[in-house]
């Protein structure tokens, strides 16, 4: 993205621009589209809608460093009751983190995802993943660690194929992300990078009713996906 590429008004705009990405999933009956929330449901949405896929949700926490929570030490994924770890070892070596230190953040990041899956999907299972095509959608990607951990956590159901999608994303993140996605599809690169953020007008997070409201379409596909 240059400097004169106008901004994305918000994330449903965005999801509108990314679906043209990704037409070659339209009308698949393996695909099924997970959104990162909370800020990559809206974005989500109208993928699911435009490509006629079901949607639901992959909650995924950062794991920030003690005293410096904006910086991601780790990310972690669940699925149902499986949890997948990534770790950022230079940034725990720089920042000194302890085991100690990483398991209290791990085990309070892990109350916040087990919340975080209730409030969303409520009593609906997880869906099932084997041999679908699983497209992860996120807002954007910056270091990539939470879409890493994402990916982990798909890749422990059998997946046939593991997409990201995300509208804008760092040169770095999606490196990052690509060495262990099959496809990573990132509208704009913005040089330089500094935020996500910097590629919306409108970037206040979605709140958690209007996440379930979101989900609550269920996409465009004919009916949810199968559940586990």
């Amino acid at each position: 993205m240059s400097t004169g590429v106008a901004p994305f008004a918000d994330r449903a705009a965005a999801g509108v621009v990314l679906v043209r990405h990704l037409t070659a999933y339209e009308d698949d009956p393996r695909v099924v589209v997970l959104a990162l929330p909370r800020g990559g449901v809206p974005v989500a949405a109208p993928v699911a809608a435009g490509l006629r896929a079901p949607l639901d949700v992959l909650v995924v926490r950062k794991l920030g460093v003690p005293g410096h929570p904006e910086v991601a030490m780790g990310a972690i994924a669940g699925i149902g009751p499986a949890v997948e770890l990534v770790h950022e070892d230079r940034v725990q070596a720089r920042a000194r983190v302890t085991p100690d230190d990483l398991d209290r953040v791990r085990r309070r990041e892990l109350a916040e995802l087990h919340r975080r899956e209730v409030a969303y999907r409520g009593a609906r299972p997880a869906p099932r993943l084997g041999g679908r095509v699983v497209l992860l959608v996120d807002d954007g990607l910056a270091t990539g660690a939470t879409m890493r951990a994402a990916v982990a956590a798909v890749r422990s159901r059998a997946p046939a194929r593991v997409v990201v999608a995300v509208p804008v994303g760092s040169d770095d993140g999606c490196a990052a992300v690509a060495r262990v996605a099959d496809e990573v599809v990132c509208v704009r690169r913005p040089s330089p990078f500094r935020a996500v953020g910097q590629a919306y007008v409108d970037f206040d997070p979605p709140t958690d009713d209007a996440v379930r409201a979101l989900l609550a379409g269920g996409g465009g596909g004919a009916g949810a996906p199968d559940r586990v």
